[in-house]
């Protein structure tokens, strides 16, 4: 059972973060950006190729930050790799000791910065899923191959909060905790009440028993920010009140901050969130570092 697994069993509200790997063939870069984090985060996210874009291999990452004591959560996409590289991958992240890992589609190549670059999609996100739970499991490939020492995986998935309507059903994400999923990271949120009725919904379809959902939060750097996410982010939602309050402040990165301190504060105090995940893309890890030192001191 990884470090993350066993907090998430414990019921302790965890606090995770991302890192883009750099582009650089050093690992200097990475440890020093995993050491803005320190103690505040109970696990690293390492992104695989965001926005189609290329950087140190997510695999590798991980593996250094394990090796040098910290808690890593792989992030695999289907998007660069068949089946024979995502399961002979796997294997070698497993026997470098990185047990958690985030299963995404990942973002097309088109947006990138290689555009003409070819998307594999071998396996779909599901796919992956059942790949890593069989290998885990049953010890096996889906060839049927046996493999000698199976891995230790804490499998994780992707959602997005929202308020239930009608046309929202649990299927997916029911599907994809029969594929083996134990957590789900999500998108950005950042309104409590949207948090709150997603969780009861959840939990009548009997879905919170089964899965740990960290939320997704950050600061955001400004409110023209925060309109550009309202349009961009498949999602996303900034609420009005948010963006004004932005758009009121001296230093609107500073009340980004702040915002992101109190949203954290927030889930901590609702029921059903096991942790909150931080994201700041545009801003970098040193973002995140001072939202942890402002929820330190709070």
């Amino acid at each position: 059972m990884s470090r993350l697994q066993e907090c998430i069993r414990d019921s302790k509200f965890v606090i995770t973060a991302e890192i883009v790997p750099p582009l650089a063939a050093s690992p200097d870069a990475l440890l020093a950006e995993a050491g803005l984090l320190g103690d505040g985060v109970d696990a690293i996210n390492v992104t695989d190729g965001a926005a189609g874009r290329t950087t140190v291999s997510s695999f590798a990452a991980a593996a250094l930050l394990v090796r040098h004591g910290y808690e890593a959560i792989l992030q695999v996409t289907c998007r660069d790799r068949n089946r024979i590289a995502l399961a002979g991958d796997l294997l070698g992240a497993a026997a470098q000791g990185v047990e958690n890992l985030l299963l995404l589609r990942g973002d097309d190549p088109e947006s990138g910065d290689q555009p003409d670059a070819m998307p594999v999609f071998d396996l779909e996100t599901t796919e992956l899923m059942k790949l890593a739970r069989d290998m885990r499991d049953d010890a096996l490939l889906p060839s049927g191959r046996a493999i000698d020492s199976p891995p230790k995986f804490f499998i994780g998935g992707a959602d997005v909060p929202r308020i239930p309507d009608d046309d929202w059903s649990p299927e997916p994400l029911r599907r994809k905790i029969e594929c083996g999923v134990g957590f789900l990271q999500t998108q950005f949120c950042f309104d409590l009440d949207v948090v709150r009725r997603y969780f009861e919904r959840l939990g009548e379809e009997g879905i919170t028993e089964k899965v740990a959902i960290i939320i997704g939060v950050g600061p955001i750097r400004s409110a023209q920010s925060a309109r550009w996410m309202n349009a961009n982010l498949v999602g996303v939602h900034v609420p009005e009140a948010t963006i004004a309050r932005l758009e009121g402040a001296k230093d609107q990165a500073a009340e980004g901050r702040s915002i992101c301190v109190e949203l954290i504060e927030g889930l901590r105090d609702l029921p059903g969130p096991a942790g909150a995940h931080l994201m700041a893309p545009a801003q970098g890890t040193k973002a995140i570092a001072r939202v942890l030192n402002e929820l330190a001191t709070n």
